[in-house]
């Protein structure tokens, strides 16, 4: 007789929350994310005294009150948005081809981890399995870390599944489909503002002179989502936040922007973060308090923030899209199983 094989299993993998927002919680998760090599790429006999002797001891009370400013009910925004993603992936896909696949997702850093989820996985017979990093564009600090961490799991393995990785979809047409249908839901919904401004993270400036594609595929985002939106070259900027220490990083930086785009008599400001697909504490705290008050205090009138795709249906379906895509040629193989002579 014949026996479908268990389906493909989909990790939707983000970059990581404390589990809550206290010193002590955040200080466990910066040790994981601070320890990454592709994160600081220092020698470690440079850089631990320094993470461990100094950030370790300063930065974690700081960022657990900007944690909390920012907390939900249910836990840490990202977390919130990303378990609402992974659930309507699911569904969605559920819907079209019940028991196909199995949606789970997983953070670089904290909990849930990428090894327990891919555990998760493999106990349930699943032999396939696809990992889509939530980073639109790749980056070796990023996409990169996430596969290092699926790679090191795969070395703890005695019979490794396939596994397929999504990469980068930066310019892909419903991930900029969605973003233009965010921005464009929120102007009907609040007004639009004189200008645009599309903030990215920010990575340390060797990272692209050693030959990361980061800087250029945001830049390739910003433009067609632009162009989606109609917009001139006066209505808008491209800016990069989130910096980091006293290396030199890729510019221009969001906070100077904001001011100058202020001295120079911009009175209101519209401010959306293509790179971020979930809301969290670069895009509610930083952006949205952080830089807001940047932009009002020098002479600003109005600052809307635009919030993240998060688990809109139009990303949803580009998230659907890309699993389908990706899984092509996955059918559920089945395997034939002789019966025994009676």
């Amino acid at each position: 007789m014949h026996s479908a094989q268990p389906g493909i299993g989909v990790l939707l993998v983000n970059l990581g929350t404390p589990d809550e927002p206290t010193a002590g919680a955040v200080r466990r998760y910066l040790a994981e994310f601070l320890s990454d090599k592709r994160v600081v790429e220092l020698p470690g006999w440079l850089w631990k005294p320094v993470l461990h002797g100094i950030v370790l001891r300063t930065r974690p009370a700081q960022s657990a009150a900007k944690y909390a400013s920012i907390w939900m009910e249910q836990g840490s925004p990202l977390l919130v948005h990303v378990a609402a993603q992974t659930a309507a992936v699911q569904q969605q896909l559920q819907a079209q081809e019940p028991e196909r696949f199995v949606v789970r997702y997983a953070m670089r850093y904290g909990n849930p981890a990428i090894g327990n989820a891919l555990n998760d996985f493999v106990r349930e017979g699943i032999s396939r399995i696809l990992v889509l990093p939530l980073y639109p564009q790749y980056s070796g600090t990023s996409t990169a870390s996430v596969l290092d961490a699926v790679y090191g799991w795969g070395l703890q393995q005695r019979h490794i599944p396939e596994m397929r990785f999504v990469n980068d979809y930066h310019d892909d047409a419903g991930y900029i489909q969605a973003l233009k249908h965010q921005i464009e839901t929120h102007w009907q919904q609040h007004g639009r503002s004189q200008h645009l401004l599309m903030s990215f993270h920010g990575v340390p400036q060797k990272v692209i002179d050693a030959g990361d594609p980061y800087q250029q595929q945001c830049l390739a985002t910003a433009a067609q989502l632009t162009a989606a939106l109609g917009l001139t070259p006066e209505q808008y900027s491209v800016s990069f936040q989130s910096r980091f220490g006293k290396a030199q990083w890729i510019e221009p930086a969001t906070e100077p922007t904001l001011c100058k785009l202020a001295r120079q008599g911009v009175q209101s400001v519209d401010v959306a973060c293509p790179g971020f697909t979930a809301d969290c504490l670069e895009t509610l705290e930083e952006i949205n308090m952080e830089c807001r008050q940047v932009f009002l205090d020098n002479g600003g009138i109005s600052f809307q923030y635009i919030p993240c795709l998060n688990a809109q249906p139009t990303w949803v379906n580009a998230l659907v899209d890309l699993v389908r895509s990706h899984t092509q040629g996955w059918g559920q193989r089945e395997t034939q199983t002789q019966s025994s002579p009676s």
